[in-house]
């Protein structure tokens, strides 16, 4: 069975990711809220994947992150939810969102995302609050608008996955304004400092 593919993002598009590996090109079907975890194609990119099998053939699913591949998993253990429904409902609510409302017993809310009514939310809230914990690395996020994001994308534009060099260059600027020499710094400087940082810590 395979955990994951690692290799060229050829393509990506609603609830579809291609990628390829040494000369194979997968088609993968991906959560829209986990494809935007993903490097812009032609970049190097890692997918977690499940494959489902039946009777005409099998799909292959993947994920940016273990976190995003376990609560799918959490999903599809709810009564009437295949991963069709899992995809449907995991492209509508983050991982972090969707584990808060289950977590505090917001049905209301569970019932209004597309693809959950009253009787699987309810099934949900049954077969899963209490057994789901927010991810740390769902945490650690460079919004699209700070003046890191730049240094962030240099780092995917180079293969790093997207995940990892926000929570590389999130713990570099924390790390590095502790010092006053750096608040001293222009903004340009401040960018370069932490993007050689962050890369020496990432090539490790």
């Amino acid at each position: 069975m395979f955990n994951s593919l690692s290799g060229t993002i050829t393509g990506k598009f609603p609830r579809q990711l291609f990628i390829d590996t040494h000369g194979i090109e997968w088609d993968v079907c991906v959560p829209d809220k986990c494809l935007e975890e993903f490097p812009p194609a032609g970049n190097q990119g890692k997918v977690y994947t499940y494959m489902n099998h039946y009777e005409n053939g099998m799909d292959l699913y993947g994920f940016a992150t273990l976190e995003e591949r376990n609560l799918f998993l959490d999903l599809l253990k709810v009564d009437g939810i295949g991963p069709k429904a899992a995809v449907k409902i995991m492209s509508s609510v983050s991982v972090k969102e969707l584990i808060q409302v289950l977590e505090s017993g917001e049905v209301a809310v569970l019932e209004k995302i597309p693809g959950v009514g009253k009787k699987t939310a309810a099934k949900m809230m049954l077969s899963l609050k209490g057994k789901l914990t927010i991810p740390e690395t769902e945490t650690v996020r460079i919004p699209k608008n700070s003046p890191y994001s730049v240094v962030v994308n240099s780092l995917c534009d180079m293969g790093y996955e997207r995940q990892l060099a926000e929570k590389i260059v999130s713990e570099t600027v924390t790390n590095l304004s502790k010092a006053d020499e750096f608040g001293k710094k222009t903004q340009t400087e401040k960018e370069d400092a932490v993007f050689r940082t962050a890369l020496m810590e990432m090539a490790r």
